[in-house]
């Protein structure tokens, strides 16, 4: 190895290392300096008495939940180019994890997914989009580790209660069919499975979990546990001899970089489960550049998973822009390849799952990090941080202060490095953006004439990934379109025989779940429409609402005419809406609230200011009931709406208060069966009157 990497620098005869200094055309800086002449600190990166831990990858969470919703929406070529940047070996993030929610038909932050069984004798494993992104993943990079973990879970499993442990067996052959179906139907082999997202664990589902696998023949599928704190699980381990060989992850939620003593006495492999959660702004960047590294120093944890992996939602439900890229525009085909893409490929680009971190490994003497990992073949990957405290705080937990400054770090290699002749150097600079750079290639590092020794000079906000491989590149596409506001009319008659995904373009589930259905009784207009399939209240990961609903279009919108055909199909209690300016959704869409039309298959119809139904504007009486089609129009100009039924006025020019902007809606009174066709919204500012 030592031979071929002397050869490669040789023929390249490079005997320097400069970066750009500020924009195109700025004044080289020689970041190779005479340690003589640059006193600082010096780091030694030896493998003579031996390796640190074995190093399981970086990746990012899709759902938790919804979050990749719009994804599948976009034309293609953005569509796969967004793929290749978060998956494509040596092209972008190049991910070496793909964690994915097990739909459970609840609010789970950003929207609902939906269940392989929404019932107990239901199967489809087609239904959603992760598996359909779990396959794309694997296509691009064959060797990604594929997860999975439940947020929510459908109400059958409950028995009446908000509790998926009722029936453990149960419980664990509904996971299991989730494993087994993926690769029965998709071929994925599934890697690990988590509990519960951020709730409570049961001890004996654990091992009941774990032995349903074994009888199954899933002994490779890994259990990680808890995906909450490090506490109680690590004790409950120690204190437990069957549950500490069931799990073979502790997976810990935004560690704030540090472990706990319990946790380090398992002798387990330690996660970062769920971490990131940030703004994809620059300050995101460095706050996933700085736990990157640190997570291992601090806490000894040997993979980081990113929520989310794509912000791929409307932008103003929670945690907008949170992922480490942006493609929340399907309908212009604009996306952004956001800096946190590039603070990923520092790593990704150079490591493998199975390559060993240093026991050298630690802090820079003036603030920052750096980490080195190696394949045991001869390869080196040194990654330095100098991300300063304001330019790196993540969502969670609190940072505490530190301080970064303008410093020189001399390494020497010893070992089996001692002999590396070249190091290939990617930098990013973050902050002001006359000098700004993302994972830029500078020229390599010679060190066969310095002892295996060198010094860089280090300023904040910096980061700098040194390699002995070659195969790193910074992929790209020429620039997507322009970003374009959604549509200002928009219609959809759900004429789709055989959809290819189970939800409707641009439609973002709430509370509820909407798929595409196909009335084989009714040849006729409404043979293929939306239905809402949930008759239960799910298992509860967030507050989801008590009525179902979806939303759709441009948060911005406030004058609009909203028009849908509409079957309620429960009789003497159901009832349907269409709603305007919704102005909340993800965890938050109980408190919603918007201009909201109701019919009810009782005979009478309601307008209310929220989707609980305590600002009621009018009510009274109408010719509806249940399992026959009818037309509801919904027109809100300024200060005043109006409605009508098939045509006719209902209600007109009754003043509506706050708020004066949000989303189109569609929904059902309850957790009940209903069918919605030939959808249309109109939104200018100036629409007026009565439909």
């Amino acid at each position: 190895m030592a031979e071929r990497l002397f050869q490669a620098s040789r023929q390249r005869r490079v005997i320097t290392m400069t970066a750009a200094a500020g924009a195109a055309g700025g004044a080289a800086v020689p970041l190779l300096l005479c340690a003589l002449l640059a006193p600082g600190g010096a780091y030694v990166l030896d493998d003579s008495d031996g390796l640190g831990r074995e190093f399981d990858g970086i990746g990012a969470v899709s759902g938790g939940g919804a979050t990749s919703r719009l994804l599948v929406n976009y034309p293609e070529p953005y569509r796969s180019q967004i793929l290749d940047y978060l998956f494509k070996p040596n092209f972008g993030a190049s991910l070496h994890i793909l964690k994915v929610e097990i739909g459970g038909d609840g609010q789970t932050t950003d929207g609902t997914e939906p269940s392989h069984m929404h019932y107990a004798l239901d199967e489809n494993y087609f239904r959603g989009y992760e598996w359909w992104l779990m396959k794309e993943a694997k296509k691009r990079n064959p060797n990604i580790t594929l997860m999975g973990l439940p947020w929510s879970f459908p109400g059958w499993l409950g028995k009446g209660f908000n509790w998926p442990y009722v029936n453990l067996q149960q419980t664990a052959y509904y996971i299991m069919t989730w494993i087994v179906g993926a690769k029965q139907y998709h071929d994925l082999d599934i890697d690990y499975i988590g509990i519960w997202n951020e709730r409570s664990f049961n001890i004996n589902y654990i091992k009941v979990l774990r032995r349903m696998l074994n009888d199954q023949g899933l002994q490779h599928v890994k259990i990680i546990a808890s995906d909450n704190l490090w506490e109680p699980i690590a004790t409950s381990m120690l204190l437990d001899p069957e549950l500490l060989k069931a799990v073979d992850v502790i997976g810990a939620h935004y560690p704030g970089t540090y472990t706990v003593k319990d946790a380090r006495l398992t002798e387990k492999k330690l996660w970062s489960s769920e971490d990131y959660s940030t703004l994809n702004d620059d300050v995101g960047a460095g706050c996933w550049a700085r736990i990157l590294n640190q997570n291992y120093i601090n806490g000894y944890m040997t993979s980081t998973i990113a929520w989310n992996l794509v912000a791929s939602y409307y932008e103003q439900l929670p945690y907008g822009r949170c992922g480490l890229m942006t493609a929340q525009e399907p309908w212009s085909g604009h996306y952004v390849v956001e800096s946190p893409i590039w603070i990923s490929a520092h790593t990704t680009q150079f490591t493998q799952p199975g390559w060993h971190y240093l026991k050298a490994v630690g802090h820079l003497e003036k603030g920052g990090s750096y980490v080195a990992l190696t394949d045991g073949l001869g390869n080196l990957t040194i990654i330095i941080e100098t991300m300063s405290h304001s330019h790196s705080m993540c969502i969670r937990p609190v940072l505490p202060y530190f301080n970064v400054s303008h410093q020189f770090a001399t390494f020497i290699l010893k070992g089996s490095f001692s002999k590396i002749p070249e190091l290939q150097v990617w930098s990013t600079k973050l902050g002001k953006s006359s000098e700004r750079f993302l994972f830029k290639q500078l020229d390599s590092l010679w060190l066969l004439d310095s002892n295996g020794s060198f010094t860089l000079e280090l300023q904040e906000d910096e980061l700098f990934t040194l390699t002995t491989l070659t195969s790193g590149s910074k992929g790209s596409y020429p620039l997507p379109p322009k970003s374009q506001p959604f549509p200002s009319i928009y219609k959809d008659d759900f004429n789709v025989d055989y959809p290819f995904f189970s939800e409707a373009p641009n439609f973002a589930d709430q509370t509820g779940v909407f798929e595409y259905f196909m009335n084989t009784e009714d040849p006729g207009e409404h043979r293929f429409t939306l239905r809402q399939v949930l008759n239960q209240r799910p298992i509860t990961w967030a507050a989801d609402a008590s009525n179902t609903i979806s939303i759709i279009g441009d948060y911005n919108w406030s004058n609009m005419r909203i028009q849908c055909d509409v079957y309620i199909e429960t009789p003497k209690k159901g009832g349907v809406f269409i709603a305007g300016r919704v102005n909340k959704g993800g965890i938050w869409i109980r408190g919603a609230t918007g201009v909201f039309f109701w019919i009810f298959a009782n005979g009478t119809y309601r307008v209310t200011g929220d989707l609980a139904g305590w600002i009621i504007y009018a009510l009274g009486k109408a010719e509806v009931t249940a399992q026959k089609w009818y037309t509801l129009a919904l027109t809100i100009s300024g200060d005043f709406s109006s409605g009508t039924l098939n045509g006719k006025p209902l209600w007109t020019d009754i003043r509506v208060n706050l708020p004066k902007n949000g989303w189109a809606a569609i929904g059902t009174r309850s957790f009940e069966f209903a069918q919605f066709d030939n959808f249309c919204v109109e939104a200018r500012p100036d629409i007026h009157g009565a439909p």
